[in-house]
């Protein structure tokens, strides 16, 4: 399955809720919200800083991944970033990909 970085920051609502119910509650709406649409948490971890916690996921496809999403940002506690991970083959795979490409200004 494709994996995914969602990289999460807190509204204000969503640090008043963060800190009524506290992470555990947290991690597992998560959970459920990634396993309502197929997929699986790898890891979830706050952080400190400009983004609050970083979740890592398996989703069965972009469509799951995209649908999690914007249940998290309709919901108004957070807002996402959504990163597709490659592993080495797939990378690998798209470095040997024939392309047709011209920079601008050649």
């Amino acid at each position: 399955m494709p994996k995914y970085l969602i990289e999460v920051k807190y509204t204000l609502d969503g640090v008043k809720g963060l800190k009524a119910e506290g992470g555990s509650a947290r991690v597992a709406a998560a959970t459920a919200l990634i396993e309502s649409v197929g997929g699986t948490v790898e890891s979830f971890h706050f952080a400190l800083g400009e983004t609050d916690a970083y979740v890592i996921t398996d989703m069965p496809d972009a469509v799951s991944a995209a649908a999690a999403t914007l249940a998290v940002n309709a919901g108004g506690g957070a807002t996402t970033r959504t990163v597709a991970l490659l592993t080495a083959t797939e990378a690998d795979a798209a470095a040997a990909k024939k392309t047709l490409y011209r920079p601008p200004g050649n």
